[in-house]
């Protein structure tokens, strides 16, 4: 085999052109073979592989910038720079990421795992170069679904005007995860231009220089050629008005053709955007068929294509039918998403009510002000989108939502610690952000009764903005509704107080078990509030206790924690000894979300330990 041979780019380059593609085939089958014992990002990655060898053909990532968009497209990359051993351990507990991570290779420019920044990065690593005098190439691989992100056109606006030698290589498969949706999808579906054009344009440009924008007479002629090409080829100004030279659409699956583009595009030493088409889940039938489901999928098997799906309900599934049910009854309620559907559990209430559903694309902080201006005139919108990309419209929850006290609710899915896509992804942000936001509420079920509760409190009872965060997966033992109260106390004790919220009361209950096994009686109060808090809601439960554990699988500056023994402090009822289970300062690797609550002692075995070492 071709691939074993493999163990650098440099091996790339050295490969003849049947060879090459014998080298495609093998990458797709490498790639099914291990993310289907693995799950991870298919789709994405069978898309770009002839985009990925073309690359590597071209450039040296060891010393030229490739800056992925999200990464989800990066697993050929890693194949190709010396990681396929260690692919068995791909999104795993101290394994591979499944992201481009700059400690594992020279060859990663960038951490990705957010969309719509690669071009502002790398338009700073392109000025860096300049700055520096140094010499290399600059690339940012963008799909066009992270194109629907407003970050992106800030970026490519700063860029094209900048004149800085970059190339921004989009991969348009009209997807992101869901089939992308917008007036830019639609325009580079329409974008098409004939090659004789760019040979002239390339010689053209020669006869300038290298710098050809500082020619007062190409700048004339620059406009006046801008000026035939709008009435010529006008789907291609999109790019060329903001100051790229736009090559394409090129088909991202012949590499010959891939090669030499992007060959000419280093050449140009200007601002390039190379439009290359691609195919989501290119070569794998049932990927093909369907991408969005196998864009971020678990283990399958790669012989029928069947994912083996957890069994039974989880949050966000729960989450999208008690809204459906609940926007039957009226009418005001509608349902927005950024580009995650099916993650958020909210395709039935699409299927059946289309008018009220809203996909803003990856654009969160688009969709967060959405929502403000259907709350201001009388609808009731509910966000739903993962914790992690909620911290993309933070500006907008405080200026568009909370400044004028608009009934907005957020359904924040994915908080907590969400597994295997890692630190880019674990929603342990939010507790801090949003309780610290005035005017919102914050509610924390442990189970699927108390979610349709809140959402419906949510909806129908509460004024101002709202957020219901819920964890990813299922429910635990703790099956029960707790009421409507702030605070509930589930088993009394003296010894020490287990203060939790969410799915973590599960672990504070089986360690208040084992914990009188060794002669402590601790006692369990679940928070089915976080925010707004206040003395009345805690003193009854919390105030003058001995020692108080609070678990949380947040970090610890401004946790829930902190805040308590504060309101407590205030009137000289802080407990003696306060101990803070959560992550500290530090970022969550991949892993299972039980190998990483072990890891950071939120279980019930680091609950106890926690107890114990503090009475020693």
């Amino acid at each position: 085999m071709i691939l074993e041979r493999i163990s650098s780019p440099s091996d790339v380059k050295a490969l003849d052109r049947e060879e090459l593609t014998q080298l495609c085939g093998e990458l797709r089958r490498f790639l099914i073979e291990h993310v289907s014992k693995t799950g991870g990002h298919l789709a994405s990655n069978l898309g770009a592989v002839e985009l990925t060898v073309a690359i590597h053909r071209v450039f040296d990532t060891s010393k030229d910038r490739l800056v992925f968009d999200v990464g989800h497209q990066c697993y050929v990359h890693k194949a190709l720079t010396g990681r396929q051993a260690l692919f068995d351990t791909l999104r795993q507990f101290e394994g591979l990421s499944g992201f481009p991570k700059p400690h594992e290779s020279q060859h990663d420019a960038f951490v990705a795992g957010h969309a719509s920044n690669s071009v502002s990065v790398a338009l700073g690593m392109a000025h860096a170069r300049t700055l520096m005098s140094e010499n290399y190439s600059v690339l940012a691989l963008i799909g066009d679904g992270a194109l629907s992100g407003g970050l992106a056109y800030e970026g490519l606006n700063n860029a094209g005007a900048s004149g800085e030698p970059m190339i921004v290589i989009l991969n348009d498969n009209g997807m992101s995860i869901n089939p992308n949706v917008g007036a830019v999808s639609k325009h580079l579906a329409k974008l098409r231009s004939k090659p004789a054009y760019y040979h002239f344009k390339k010689w053209y440009r020669s006869l300038f220089g290298k710098r050809p924008i500082k020619n007062p007479l190409y700048r004339f002629n620059h406009k006046l050629k801008s000026s035939l090409k709008k009435t010529l080829w006008p789907g291609s100004t999109l790019f060329e008005d903001m100051g790229f030279t736009y090559l394409g659409p090129i088909d991202g699956h012949d590499l010959d053709r891939l090669c030499n583009v992007l060959e000419w595009a280093r050449e140009l030493h200007s601002p390039v955007v190379v439009h290359v088409n691609t195919i989501k889940g290119k070569g794998y039938s049932f990927a093909e068929k369907d991408p969005g489901k196998f864009h971020g999928v678990g283990a399958f098997d790669a012989e029928t294509g069947l994912v083996r799906h957890a069994s039974g309900p989880s949050f966000s599934s729960v989450f999208g039918k008690a809204l459906t049910d609940y926007a039957a009854k009226d009418d005001r309620v509608c349902a927005i998403t950024a580009a995650m559907a099916d993650g958020t559990g909210l395709s039935p209430f699409a299927k059946e009510f289309p008018r009220r559903f809203f996909d803003v694309a990856i654009a969160e902080g688009h969709g967060v002000s959405m929502a403000a201006g259907l709350a201001k005139q009388g609808m009731i919108p509910v966000f739903a989108v993962y914790s992690t990309f909620l911290q993309r419209g933070y500006d907008m929850l405080i200026h568009d939502v909370s400044l004028q006290g608009l009934h907005v609710v957020f359904g924040v899915d994915r908080a907590g610690l969400v597994g295997a896509d890692g630190e880019t992804h674990h929603g342990c942000f939010d507790v801090l952000f949003l309780a610290e936001i005035p005017g919102m509420t914050v509610f924390c079920p442990s189970n699927f009764i108390e979610l349709r509760r809140m959402l419906e409190r949510a909806l129908f009872e509460c004024g101002g903005p709202v957020a219901i965060r819920y964890p990813r997966g299922g429910e635990g033992r703790f099956r029960e509704d707790s009421g409507d109260t702030v605070t509930v106390r589930l088993r009394a004790g003296d010894d020490v107080t287990i203060l939790a919220y969410g799915i973590l009361i599960n672990h504070a209950l089986d360690a208040a078990e084992q914990l009188e096994h060794k002669g402590i009686h601790a006692g369990v109060v679940k928070m089915n509030r976080i925010a707004p808090l206040s003395y009345e809601d805690l003193a009854p439960y919390l105030g003058g206790c001995h020692t108080l554990l609070v678990v949380e699988d947040s970090f610890g500056a401004g946790c829930v924690g902190q805040r308590v023994e504060a309101i407590l402090s205030a009137h000289s009822s802080a407990p003696q000894k306060l101990i803070l289970q959560n992550l500290g300062k530090t970022y969550a690797p991949e892993g299972t979300v039980g190998q990483l609550e072990h890891r950071f002692g939120l279980d019930a075995e680091g609950i106890v330990q926690a107890v114990l070492e503090e009475r020693e």
